[in-house]
């Protein structure tokens, strides 16, 4: 699930990105364009149903690709992502569009 809240300038948009885990991993990380698609610098929260969160701040007026990584190597795709796209590896990304 993706919420969007923008700034009072419309410049900036903070999104929480949750994701459910059904597979109850242990660990979750957003990965995408916004942060190089790094596995360690956007960890989620684990949250008392057992889903993850994260709100990060991305700049108005583009679209991001991500995915949710799970325990370090399960990459997984939002359910209710805006879009997806392909990718090099013959799957998708999620898309968020603010």
């Amino acid at each position: 699930m993706l919420k969007k809240n923008y700034t009072k300038t419309k410049q900036k948009c903070r999104v929480t990105f949750k994701y459910p885990n059904p597979e109850q991993a242990d660990t979750a990380a957003l990965a995408g364009e916004f942060n190089d698609w790094s596995l360690t610098a956007t960890p989620m929260k684990r949250l008392k149903n057992g889903s993850f969160s994260v709100t990060v701040s991305l700049e108005a007026g583009r679209s991001y690709r991500f995915r949710y990584v799970l325990d370090g190597n399960i990459w997984i795709n939002d359910p209710e992502a805006d879009s997806y796209a392909a990718n090099e590896y013959d799957e998708d990304n999620s898309v968020v569009a603010v």
